[in-house]
């Protein structure tokens, strides 16, 4: 018996790998890009274009450039030019530094926002936006297109650690596929976020997004009366950590043993933190939800351009 708990012993030992939990990865790819008006440097993110329309990517970095279709030009050593091609679809870009770094751009192409007719894409009910952008400012025009999310592109990745499906609004539809706008700006500033939870040891590979995207049609359903919400442009997320266990609802952050507003301000209070560093990804809001009869506590965060704060 002593032979045989000492054999269990160094069997533990000498096997923590399969023990231990698989540390975070990041996703970084260990340079910087700047396309779509913002500079990524990690190794997957998504991009939203018009059909035909040009797109510069520039990095220091990166020595060559792979797409799928459409057309690539090297304006410089240090700039390319990629048009997308005519037709709406997803279409991959790979791009390639030294020491064999990779970067993957899933670049989906639209369907421009003319498509859409008595606030109809398709069978997919739109409804309509407003057409004078809150306080001036360009994040909150109309949006220009929308991708249409189908079985194929679902669980595409938009981010390192969140797919295109994720976003999707809730609304029901009549026809085989949904629609959807999405911000890189928002996946910069969710992955920012999931780092840091992890780093401080709740250990999550996602975040369940509640709420992504929201057609207007689907907001005002809801009986959200605010036009300019930041899901009808797809800049918001509502969210929360559900890990341990998964039980569709917000984890025991705080460790009082109870699930309630209190976690999600221990959420805000992190993001809050994180805000206030260099290099924060674009100013945005930040808002803190308790449970009702229909959900748990979450966190709200956008990048609508301005800060703002409530809930907390």
């Amino acid at each position: 018996m002593k032979i045989l708990q000492l054999l269990i012993a160094a069997i533990v030992i000498a096997s923590p790998p399969l023990l231990a939990q698989q540390a975070f990865d990041e996703g970084k790819a260990g340079f910087t890009v700047s396309l779509a008006g913002v500079d990524n440097d990690y190794r997957t993110l998504a991009i939203y274009v018009l059909p035909g329309e040009k797109t510069r990517l520039r990095s220091a970095s990166v020595r060559e450039v792979s797409i799928a279709a459409g057309e690539l030009a090297q304006l410089s050593p240090l700039e390319w030019q990629w048009q997308a091609p005519a037709t709406p679809g997803l279409y991959p870009l790979e791009l390639r530094a030294a020491n064999n770094r990779r970067m993957l751009i899933n670049a989906f192409v639209m369907h421009p926002a003319s498509a859409v007719k008595n606030g109809y894409l398709g069978q997919y009910r739109i409804g309509s936006y407003p057409q004078t952008p809150m306080r001036g400012l360009d994040s909150y025009l109309p949006p220009r297109g929308f991708v249409e999310v189908t079985p194929e592109n679902f669980a595409t990745p938009v981010s390192p650690h969140f797919t295109l499906g994720q976003f999707i609004c809730k609304q029901e539809t009549r026809g085989r596929n949904k629609y959807v706008v999405l911000r890189p700006e928002l996946l910069l500033k969710l992955e920012r976020i999931l780092q840091e939870t992890n780093a401080r040891g709740f250990r999550s590979d996602s975040f369940v997004i509640m709420s992504g995207y929201r057609t207007p049609y689907y907001n005002r359903a809801i009986g959200n009366k605010t036009q300019y919400s930041r899901h009808v442009y797809g800049g918001a997320a509502d969210f929360y950590i559900d890990e341990s266990p998964r039980d569709g609802v917000m984890d025991d952050l705080n460790g009082d043993g109870r699930v309630d507003k209190r976690d999600a301000a221990f959420l805000y209070s992190l993001v809050e933190q994180l805000s206030r560093q260099q290099g924060w990804p674009h100013r945005g809001g930040l808002g803190e939800y308790g449970a009702t009869a229909s959900h748990g506590p979450f966190v709200h965060v956008d990048s609508r351009g301005y800060r703002a704060r409530w809930g907390h």
